[in-house]
């Protein structure tokens, strides 16, 4: 009797290793159910916005099998929440004939709309001026080769909509070791220079104590036993294939380095290790 073949190795059981990006950028979209007139952007970066922009710099095609990117375990924290931007389109067809509507008929024709309209109204929300920290986490051989690719990317790179280029740089040194929580942990706040200087205001002016040098920050992480589930796991990012599944995250609060130089005037004392300023995102 033959013996049986050996089992395929199971990719949790490989060297792991974490790849943190910056994601920031003048505008951001990280849409998750957007249909027709109006897309919508979530609060932070989809799953399905972050392998997008992994497999366009590996160069993959829209046709390619991600089942390995949609394995890698995902981390996101908000360093700089950024705010909502709401565009407002109009649509009309330059001939000034009536618009066409999505549905089409047998010869695969656009069919017009009934009644007729001359102009479509549309919403597309943005973030504005927003700053993300995400990690992935997964087997060391995949996640170096994208961190390589990430450096030279194959095709262009887009926070979530083509239009949303990203300031640089979105790989934040070499790839880690550990855990998504302690890497994240120890990644100092990226946000941008406004921030911090009112972060570092009101430490050194505001009335409740706490410490200039660490803040609290919010993250959500990928977590088979999280309370919350999204739905924004690509299956495939073919035109004609597209869907997505759900996952389940967990939420948490990291108490982060700011990279702030100790100042002559600082007179407050420093919060005990582990407090939490509710506040702190605020900027007051």
């Amino acid at each position: 009797m033959p013996a049986d073949p050996t089992p395929a190795p199971d990719p949790r059981d490989e060297e792991q290793a974490v790849l943190v990006l910056r994601l920031a950028g003048p505008l951001q979209s990280w849409g998750d159910r957007s249909a027709f007139n109006r897309r919508d952007s979530r609060p932070q970066p989809t799953k399905s916005g972050v392998i997008g922009l992994l497999a366009a710099a590996a160069g993959r095609p829209r046709e390619a099998d991600i089942k390995d990117l949609v394995g890698l375990r995902l981390g996101v924290r908000i360093d700089q929440p950024g705010t909502l931007l709401r565009d407002y389109h109009t649509v009309s067809d330059y001939r000034g004939r009536p618009l066409p509507q999505a549905g089409v008929n047998a010869k695969g024709v656009q069919k017009p709309t009934s009644p007729a309209k001359d102009t479509h109204v549309t919403h597309r929300y943005y973030l504005q001026d927003a700053v993300f920290v995400a990690a992935v986490q997964g087997p060391a051989a995949l996640v170096t080769a994208l961190a390589e690719a990430i450096r030279r990317p194959a095709f262009p790179l887009a926070l979530g909509r083509r239009s949303c280029v990203p300031t640089q740089p979105i790989a934040l040194g070499e790839v880690r070791d550990g855990t998504l929580e302690d890497v994240l942990a120890e990644e100092p706040w990226q946000a941008g220079k406004a921030a911090k200087q009112a972060y570092r205001r009101r430490a050194e002016q505001g009335a409740e104590p706490f410490s200039p040098h660490r803040i609290d920050l919010a993250a959500t992480f990928d977590d088979p036993s999280g309370d919350d589930t999204l739905q924004d796991v690509p299956r495939s990012f073919d035109p004609r294939e597209r869907g997505f599944s759900t996952r389940r995250i967990r939420h948490a609060w990291l108490d982060v380095p700011t990279g702030l130089a100790p100042s002559a005037t600082t007179t407050q004392p420093a919060a005990a290790a582990g407090g939490h300023d509710p506040f702190a995102l605020l900027g007051w």
